[in-house]
């Protein structure tokens, strides 16, 4: 067993509920894509409120870990509860009926109610003011830097099959589309702020996948 540090790479698995009524609102079990969760102890990879209590504990044990709405998605504010005239959802096509969400604007919202040519939107996130309950098995720590950078990969850009090769200090990632420049050099700071072996990077496009 190996006690947990800042920094470290932990492959865990997690399910989330709400404490209130034990409703799973996430998990790392999801059937057939069913995956253990890598993550690097305080970058904020997962909530920052469970990442702090994973400091300090061990390897191959679970534990349950309990957050507060305010160290969550925060309270419910009434500034985000909003009436809207029907008539602007119907010149878009949409008929609210109550629990329908909606992207306006890139503010998600969900329907409460439809009354009077008005609708009450809710535009606060769906677990606001919601106390949270966590199971979390702490499965091992990653040593392996390959596994370290293929991990960030997934998590910050959502690349998961990338071919990595690593000489000395530095890593050279085959990707199979090309991806901008300035995502690029966000991430190697990542990269290297959270691997200190690695102080170069290399992005280039795998040409026998494209063929």
């Amino acid at each position: 067993m190996v006690i947990i540090k800042k920094n470290d790479f932990v492959e865990i698995e997690y399910t989330g509920r709400i404490k209130e009524d034990g409703t799973i609102f996430d998990t790392t079990n999801k059937n057939a894509d069913y995956s253990p969760l890598i993550i690097c102890v305080g970058e904020s990879n997962i909530m920052k409120a469970i990442e702090e209590q994973i400091i300090g504990k061990e390897t191959e044990k679970e534990y349950t870990f309990e957050v507060s709405s305010d160290n969550a998605f925060g309270r419910k504010d009434a500034k985000l509860i909003q009436l809207i005239p029907t008539k602007k959802f119907r010149q878009q096509n949409i008929n609210p009926v109550p629990g329908l969400r909606l992207n306006i604007d890139d503010v998600f919202g969900v329907v409460k109610t439809v009354s009077g040519g008005r609708c009450l939107v809710d535009f606060n996130h769906p677990l606001a003011g919601k106390d949270l309950v966590y199971n979390v098995r702490i499965n091992k720590v990653i040593e392996d830097t390959k596994e370290k950078l293929n991990s960030l990969l997934g998590l910050h850009l959502n690349i998961k099959d990338a071919e990595i090769e690593i000489k000395e200090d530095s890593a050279e990632v085959k990707l199979k589309h090309d991806i901008p420049k300035h995502i690029q050099e966000e991430f190697i700071k990542v990269v290297i702020r959270t691997i200190p072996l690695i102080k170069n990077i290399s992005f280039t496009i795998n040409q026998e996948k494209n063929k």
